[in-house]
């Protein structure tokens, strides 16, 4: 597995490659913009002006996005309580009684359709699924939502201690969510670390989930592997003594972003541009996709500190899971797909490793011309893998359904 020891979508190298942006980005733009007859004396007030953020912008932000898709969809904010005070329930541990809410968007769809309940990543929400909407929306009852912490849900201070109370926090919310909503019988997808809270609540609460879909799953490997030595070997160096200080502080590269103020969208606007698509043939960004993703990925990354501050409680230095996934797959009680882009840096090997010990169906399918991103990468080949691993529910002869030309089974 490729090393990550800032967190699953900014790697150690994106930070650099962001610090390095600072010093390159071109000061007499924000210059430009003051009415002050000189550059010299525009560039502090210009430096002053961070630019703002809030659920109200990344929304706004969401709906310019959600503009490229041409399915109606219906947007709301599903309150999830407020729960009273000595409550268990995790995210209401702090000073405010105010309700939470849940950021979801649900596609129209013909009747009957099964429902495929999809929940983004670490650093990610949502919108990130908008080149997939449109497709999936008429074959599924298509519902997203940006977990507790997240792009526009609420986000409450975060205040759990424990690797076990953290995970509460983003299983018990979803779970909120799925009761205030009245689903079942869903089909749930998790991509990253979304893939490590579905398989996590999947286990939990298997009664509701038809079938579950993780896409480049986080939370199957641990440091008592054997690829985890070399993590050690790389602490003892005053560059891995750094980054573990970083880790274990809950340095995120949101804080970054925010920091740097109105220098910050435009980091992201280079990051989105090399990072989305940097796999794919034929199907790079846009210039209208980069732009309004880019707008919208800002607006989530600057937003208050709330989910994000999970990172250290479930991974360690290294991204490696503190309770990995694979111990747990002998009690794996719902049938699971794996997918995973051929270039994707999670290891696609963990997936095949829970396989030999889970007792439900288990599929493994890779997509070429994609990376960790696959549903941007490769949407139509991501779509492709989708469609046969719901065929039980999309086909009335799924059994002879023959596997993709254009996929790869593990």
């Amino acid at each position: 597995m490729k090393f990550n020891p800032i967190h699953y979508h900014f790697s150690t190298s994106v930070l650099s490659r962001m610090a390095e942006e600072v010093g390159k980005t071109d000061l007499r733009s924000s210059a430009a913009t003051s009415s002050a007859p000189s550059k010299s004396r525009s560039l502090w007030p210009s430096l002053l002006r961070w630019i703002p953020s809030s659920t109200d912008h990344i929304v706004a932000a969401e709906k310019r996005l959600l503009s490229l898709i041409k399915t109606p969809y219906v947007q709301e904010q599903v309150n999830i309580g407020s729960g009273p005070p000595g409550s268990k329930i995790r995210w209401f541990r702090s000073s405010s009684n105010e309700p939470r809410f849940i950021n979801t968007v649900t596609f129209d769809s013909k009747e009957d359709s099964p429902t495929l309940v999809m929940v983004h990543g670490y650093a990610a929400s949502q919108g990130f699924f908008f080149r997939n909407f449109d497709a999936l929306a008429s074959h599924f009852r298509v519902i997203a939502i940006d977990q507790l912490g997240w792009g526009g849900s609420s986000r409450p201070d975060f205040s759990c201690k424990s690797t076990e109370e953290t995970e509460a926090w983003f299983i018990d919310s979803f779970e909120e969510w799925r009761k205030a909503k009245n689903l079942s019988n869903f089909i749930l997808l998790g991509h990253s670390f979304g893939g490590y809270v579905a398989a996590k609540y999947a286990l939990k609460h298997p009664e509701h989930v038809q079938h579950l879909i993780l896409v480049g799953p986080a939370g199957f490997s641990s440091e008592s592997d054997a690829k985890s030595e070399w993590i050690t070997r790389f602490r003892a160096t005053w560059k891995g003594a750094i980054l573990n200080h970083l880790w274990e502080s809950n340095f995120t590269p949101q804080k970054l972003v925010r920091g740097l103020g109105p220098w910050g969208p435009d980091l992201v606007r280079r990051y989105t541009s090399a990072r989305f698509g940097a796999y794919s043939s034929g199907t790079i960004l846009t210039e209208e996709e980069s732009r309004l993703l880019t707008d919208y990925v800002y607006h989530t990354l600057a937003a208050k500190a709330s989910g994000e501050l999970c990172l250290k409680y479930i991974f360690s230095f290294g991204a490696f899971t503190r309770m990995p996934l694979l111990r747990s797959a002998s009690d794996w009680k719902v049938p699971t797909t794996f997918i995973y882009g051929v270039q994707d840096w999670m290891n696609y090997q963990g997936a095949q490793e829970a396989r030999k010990q889970m007792k439900v169906p288990c599929e493994i399918i890779r997509v070429p011309q994609g990376g960790h991103f696959v549903f941007i990468d490769n949407p139509s080949g991501f779509h492709s893998a989708m469609f046969y691993a719901c065929r039980r529910f999309l086909t009335p002869d799924s059994d002879n359904e023959s596997f993709p030309e254009d996929l790869i089974s593990a």
